[in-house]
């Protein structure tokens, strides 16, 4: 009896020291003073704002982790990086230009936050070639900002801008995807001595094209720009060329003009996902094995259409074949709308459904 005492006691212990292990385990980061990192967050206001091409403020950034604000001038070229930011919200942040840069702090800028990741507190993205201190990142992008610098007013009557003057700009109405585009701008230098300063082409604010002009003082030269409209976005455009401190806009049509192409990339008992690029404004239609349209997709412009998914009406049967098909029109009027045609054969691809494996889900 008194040995069966005993070993219950024994086992009671054990009980009491895995619960007891069990607890500071569970409590490890708080008694060893470590704690759990969270992911880094950021956020950053940065306005349009006049200023000298020397400097711009940055309205607002918070840091989860400290870091840095860098500012690039629409290319990806940098031309401005502040000082080390520690953790915590920061306002009216002076992000100065770097002093090895010719390029001014004007136009369209984009700031974007930046991780001390050596933990130096130094910038060390360009040296690393982007390994180390690399942006701030919220759903998959770089938590930036836009804003466009313009020229302060100049209150020194003798001291007028320098910039180049843009007196005019033309390019076609409308251009194709498979075209080139031409943009002709006729730029004048209203200075009393030669100059040379950059002009850009920015398309929807993109800078697609800049070109260094030196012009003689008083001089007015046409500068051409071209660009391949594989690069454009279908649909009315805005473009634009820009000096320093000048600049003319002009509207443009983008027309898609490629064959009509669909690739099933997923294919559900209750849905299908596609990628697809239509010559015209169109949709995306499911058939089943009768024929039947199952389901149809938003109305589509012209143009490339990346990871569009299709729902279907019902639920069809696991392993049923399905054909994918392009339509032009509208999908609210599909007795009228007509399949895209390539070669004589409407552009359309077969799929075959799969139930959802459950072990996927977990």
């Amino acid at each position: 009896m008194f040995g069966t005492l005993k070993r219950l006691l024994a086992v009671l212990i054990a009980v009491a020291i895995v619960i007891a292990a069990g607890a500071v385990v569970g409590q490890a980061p708080e008694l060893f003073g470590s704690e759990v990192v969270e992911d880094p967050e950021a956020s950053i206001e940065f306005t349009d704002q006049t200023g000298d091409g020397t400097a711009v403020t940055i309205d607002n950034v918070s840091l989860s982790h400290g870091g840095f604000v860098v500012v690039d001038d629409g290319t990806g070229t940098i031309v401005g990086v502040s000082d080390y930011l520690g953790a915590g919200e920061h306002e009216n942040v002076t992000v100065e230009q770097r002093e090895d840069d010719d390029l001014e702090m004007l136009g369209q800028l984009t700031a974007t936050v930046h991780r001390d990741t050596t933990d130096d507190e130094t910038f060390a993205f360009e040296e690393t070639d982007g390994e180390e201190d690399r942006p701030y990142v919220e759903d998959g992008y770089p938590v930036s900002d836009t804003a466009t610098v313009t020229v302060e007013e100049r209150l020194d009557e003798e001291a007028p801008s320098t910039s180049f003057l843009v007196e005019s700009v033309d390019a076609p109405e409308s251009v194709t995807t498979n075209e080139t585009l031409e943009v002709v701008a006729e730029i004048r230098n209203p200075n009393e001595v030669e100059m040379r300063q950059h002009v850009e082409l920015r398309v929807s604010g993109e800078v697609l094209e800049r070109q260094i002009l030196a012009l003689e003082a008083e001089e007015t030269r046409e500068l051409t720009f071209e660009v391949d409209g594989s690069a454009l976005e279908p649909g009315e455009q805005v473009y634009g060329v820009y000096t320093t401190d000048d600049g003319a806009l002009g509207e443009l049509e983008v027309i898609y003009d490629g064959p009509a192409t669909i690739e099933v990339l997923e294919a559900g008992t209750s849905s299908v996902t596609v990628d697809a690029t239509l010559p015209d404004d169109g949709f995306v239609a499911i058939e089943d094995e009768t024929g039947d349209v199952v389901g149809t997709s938003d109305p589509l412009e012209a143009g490339e259409h990346a990871e569009v998914t299709v729902g279907f009406d019902e639920e069809v049967d696991d392993g049923e074949e399905l054909t994918v098909v392009l339509y032009e029109g509208e999908p609210a009027e599909l007795d009228e709308a007509e399949p895209f045609e390539e070669d004589g054969e409407r552009v359309d691809a077969t799929a075959t459904a799969e139930e959802a494996d459950e072990d996927d889900d977990e």
